[in-house]
């Protein structure tokens, strides 16, 4: 049974759609005004996954997300850089678009623009004012919080001790500072649609609430974004929502968690604010494994928790992924017709089964899925030394290829994957350098001597270490070994006579 943490209820909740089969989401896009970074990247891969697992579940899931095409910061940048505000929101709508192609992120189903759906923005508007839970201002249109006595209830948050704030405008005309705007006239040279109350633009809050309920209708079963959204953002959607329709508005709200750069908040100002198409360019690598990589990254991290960013977790993910495509490369180079081992694979195959469906279920825990693919090719290469059969080493392929469609991981054509581990980059800032082999939280005794008798020594004492793991049936000790010379380029390979060779 697929449980669900709710931000609402603040609890992990079993999930009952609607209507049985089906499943409904709604997810906060970008605001178009500028490249998409990595907060951007997680929750977009975040929310893709979480479709596909539906779908992979058996459900039939309708997909929305929007894009905000018109707000203060597109109308900003268009001033600043001498362009209109449409050609700003399209210029990074497109370079989104491809970001997302690069990180493997399929699109929704339904991708609106704010600016598609004013007519249904105002019809909204004009219900709230009529049903006394909005006010007109000299042209603008503003939500009356204190009409809807349960406003807080998502962000756990009491009115009485709200402050204007955030994108919540202060404007001393508002009845109550935490009254937010509906619809704000326009000023000189800014973008306007006519409107009962004169030529403006729609809030951004609004915005949301009349296309979810366009695509989807007065209530659906998920509305998902980062936790940046939480207040005043989902706050204020539910508040106008509810108010307009005398309906709920959402039964599940998801939010994915921040991310940081080496334990520190992302920020331009701190100068570790990297933009997706940056992490794609400085790697010299294909972009397959560029996108590999990032989505085991990504996806190496519970989507509520807090997500660091750093070389040492890419580096990480980089060898776990080598460890896999040496697997596949070797399952493919099988040619017997009968193996010894051959009769543990269909339980193996269940197990794992089993076992990342459990870990999914469990609000969409993709490091424990990853986890349980990770036992599942440990003990898949603890067989070949007895042998599998060509038979055998394709349905572990077949187990592989049934996760590929949920985590979008192993798509890359084994012949193509390259081996190497990522290159040093420091924080990617120039003049900063990378840990590499003398990091101490490696524990591997390298000196950086590349060549010589102390190298070939450390190099065969771990070996050495990893086959005594293996054969007192310790994969996890042989699997951390193999992965920390893997941190180094230097890859494994265990031979069917039970030697191990290894090259750099």
């Amino acid at each position: 049974m697929l449980k669900v943490f709710n931000t609402l209820t603040g609890r992990k909740d079993s999930f009952e759609p609607l209507v049985p089969g089906q499943v409904r989401m709604y997810v906060c896009g970008v605001t178009v005004y500028d490249y998409s970074h990595l907060g951007h990247a997680r929750s977009a891969l975040v929310f893709d996954v979480i479709r596909n697992y539906l779908r992979f579940s058996g459900y039939a899931v309708k997909y929305v997300k929007n894009f905000t095409d018109v707000d203060d910061k597109i109308i900003n940048r268009a001033s600043e850089e001498g362009k209109t505000s449409a050609e700003i929101a399209e210029t990074y709508l497109r370079s989104y678009q491809e970001d997302m192609k690069r990180l493997g992120v399929v699109e929704a189903d339904v991708e609106p623009k704010a600016t598609e759906h004013i007519p249904d923005i105002i019809t909204m508007i004009q219900t709230l004012i009529a049903k006394g839970h909005a006010y007109r201002l000299n042209g603008d249109v503003y939500y009356e919080v204190k009409t809807y006595p349960a406003y807080g209830r998502l962000s756990k948050r009491k009115t009485e001790d709200l402050l204007a704030g955030a994108r919540v405008e202060v404007d001393e005309r508002k009845r109550n500072p935490i009254d937010f705007a509906l619809w704000k006239s326009s000023k000189s040279g800014e973008p306007a649609w006519d409107s009962p109350w004169g030529p403006g633009r729609p809030g951004w809050h609004i915005e949301c609430s009349a296309m979810s309920m366009k695509h989807l209708g007065d209530t659906f079963d998920i509305h998902g974004g980062g936790q940046d959204l939480i207040f005043p953002h989902h706050e204020n959607e539910i508040a106008q929502s509810c108010s307009a329709t005398d309906k709920e508005f959402v039964r599940y709200w998801i939010h994915n968690g921040f991310v940081t750069v080496d334990q520190e908040k992302m920020s331009k100002s701190l100068g570790n604010f990297f933009t997706i198409r940056e992490i794609f360019d400085k790697f010299p690598q294909s972009e397959q494994v560029t996108r590999e990589v990032l989505r085991f990254f990504l996806l190496s991290t519970h989507y509520r928790s807090q997500l660091d960013f750093s070389d040492e977790a890419l580096r990480q993910a980089r060898a776990s992924l080598n460890n896999f495509y040496d697997l596949f490369k070797r399952l493919g180079e099988v040619q017997a017709k009968v193996g010894a081992a051959d009769r543990d694979i269909p339980t193996l195959a269940s197990n794992v089964s089993a076992a990342f469906d459990r870990a999914m279920d469990d609000d969409f825990h993709t490091p424990a899925a990853l986890a349980a693919l990770q036992t599942f090719r440990s003990e898949v290469n603890s067989r070949l030394s007895p042998g599998l059969s060509v038979a055998a080493a394709q349905e572990v392929l077949t187990v592989f290829r049934k996760y590929l469609q949920v985590l979008g991981l192993f798509q890359v054509r084994v012949e193509a994957w390259e081996f190497n581990p990522l290159p040093p980059t420091g924080r990617m800032n120039e003049g900063t350098q990378f840990a590499g082999a003398s990091n101490p939280h490696t524990e591997f005794p390298y000196t950086g001597e590349s060549e010589g008798p102390v190298f070939y020594r450390l190099v065969g004492a771990l070996i050495a270490e990893r086959n005594e793991a293996r054969e007192r049936k310790d994969f996890a000790k042989a699997d951390e070994i193999r992965a920390k010379l893997a941190s180094f380029g230097i890859t494994l390979e265990d031979r069917p006579d039970g030697t191990t060779r290894w090259k750099r």
